[in-house]
């Protein structure tokens, strides 16, 4: 509320495992950034995998981080910081130790109650907190199988949860399970629904991990996927159960790994990659998807990131995760974040992008 930003991120070198999670601080609207302190592992700050942040109403910050041992492609655990003074001093809490925890999400409802979900390849956990981080109350599973593939939280404290069948790192597949799973009552039932769209998990060679779901000020439900070459909106107004699809861009080449914000109504934020190797590029533009016509779509010039792979010495390039995080900003612009990883010319951390329309 006071105008910070925060981007959370992680490190994929083994020597710093057993370091604290990474999380950067910007007081000035993004012109510079610094590290901040979130406290020593003995005090729980650990975490060296999957991030995601959160701010309560009343401006507490939360970060939530997974472990991952990256000699066995397991992850051990998933802990959450709570700060209440704007990353100044934290409280840790441990989530889980269960074996194979993997992509954690962290949505905070309009009445302040905090949601935490999950996998293991066990199912989707659940864990809720009513007293800002104070104490954490795990719920039973919100489905026995598949993976937490995103988690939005509507005005009305509706929950929305996208699961889908690859879970526990990759480590498990459950054929068949492609869901949204909605609850009214705070997360107490859920609504098992079918979401819109075509696509393949085991047999598609378009990647795929988050498949992206946000509510807008008005409890409109939308769903951003790809299907080859065509980015796909999706748009429910009874919470999931009947939906309204466009395809919104159109590439001469793939796009995958979407992802969606949204604010007022039917105002959404939406960043993908296109194409693999030196064609790979990011994308951001700002959809219009208020009415009952096409969607209008506002795109920015293209860019490429600054992350690489290595086979052997030779470079290519990578989008270095599963999508690329967008906010709307409090003047009207969009923040959107990059990894950088470009080990040969030892460039490491992320890039900040101010969008404007």
């Amino acid at each position: 509320p006071d105008g910070a930003l925060f981007v959370a991120g992680f490190t994929q070198a083994v020597e710093e495992t057993q370091r604290p999670p990474k999380l950067h601080k910007s007081v000035d609207a993004g012109v510079t950034w610094a590290a901040v302190d979130v406290w020593t592992p003995n005090r729980g700050a650990v975490g060296n995998s999957d991030v995601d942040l959160a701010v309560g109403p009343d401006g507490t910050l939360y970060f939530l981080t997974m472990g991952f041992d990256r000699s066995t492609s397991e992850g051990p655990h998933i802990a959450v910081g709570v700060s209440r003074d704007i990353g100044e001093t934290w409280r840790w809490t441990t989530l889980s130790e269960d074996r194979f925890v993997d992509r954690p999400w962290i949505e905070v409802g309009p009445d302040g109650v905090v949601h935490v979900i999950w996998n293991d390849g066990e199912g989707v956990s659940y864990s809720v907190s009513r007293d800002a981080g104070e104490t954490w109350t795990e719920r039973p599973r919100i489905n026995p199988q598949g993976g937490s593939s995103h988690l939005a939280v509507g005005p009305g404290g509706e929950i929305a949860v996208r699961i889908t069948p690859i879970s526990a790192s990759g480590n498990r597949y459950d054929e068949g399970v492609d869901l949204l799973a909605v609850s009214v009552d705070g997360g107490t039932t859920w609504e098992k629904l079918t979401p819109p769209g075509t696509r393949s998990w085991s047999s598609d060679p378009l990647p795929r991990w988050v498949e992206p779901v946000a509510w807008d000020a008005d409890g409109t439900l939308y769903h951003l996927w790809s299907e080859g070459t065509d980015l796909w909106l999706g748009r429910s107004v009874d919470r999931g159960d009947t939906w309204e699809s466009w395809i919104v861009v159109t590439g001469e080449v793939p796009l995958y790994f979407p992802y969606l914000t949204a604010r007022g109504q039917g105002e959404l934020a939406v960043t993908w990659f296109s194409g693999f190797g030196d064609d790979l590029l990011a994308h951001v533009a700002l959809i219009a998807a208020n009415g009952g016509d096409q969607p209008s779509v506002q795109e920015a010039d293209p860019f490429q990131i600054d992350t690489w792979v290595l086979d052997g010495d030779s470079p290519s390039r990578d989008p270095g995760g599963e999508y690329i995080p967008v906010r709307f900003l409090s003047d009207g612009d969009l923040g959107v974040v990059a990894p950088i990883q470009n080990p040969l010319e030892n460039r490491l951390g992320f890039a900040w992008y101010r969008v404007s329309y």
